[in-house]
């Protein structure tokens, strides 16, 4: 727990501050143009503080990266969820065995014979 806190401050915090200076740096208003054609047609351009593009970018790249690693992984969490349910089928099977283990052993115990 407390080493979930040391990364937090230690990757968090500097991250807070550099977005928040990129932020007051750059707060004036550009144009994004998606239509290399005509930079100037309105249907195909965005006006906002340049911030506001920085922000969509980082969180565009972690949601992709995040989007990457997820599906990279899907073989492990599969193989994780097969092996998971045959764990489940084992066990079921080795408790099956211990009880009638238990029931053969118990009907072929002999009463002990007091002198």
């Amino acid at each position: 727990m407390m080493m979930k806190k040391l990364v937090n401050i230690v990757v968090l915090v500097p991250i807070a501050i550099v977005l928040i200076v990129l932020s007051v740096a750059n707060r004036q208003t550009v144009t994004l143009a998606l239509n290399p054609f005509d930079p100037t047609d309105s249907v195909l351009s965005a006006s906002a503080p340049f911030f506001v593009f920085l922000f969509l970018a980082v969180i565009f790249g972690m949601i992709v990266g995040s989007l990457a690693t997820w599906f990279s992984q899907g073989k492990y969490r599969k193989r994780a969820r097969n092996e998971a349910s045959q764990a489940v089928k084992w066990h079921a099977e080795a408790e099956k065995h211990r009880t009638r283990a238990e029931t053969i052993a118990s009907q072929t115990m002999l009463p002990a014979s007091s002198k």
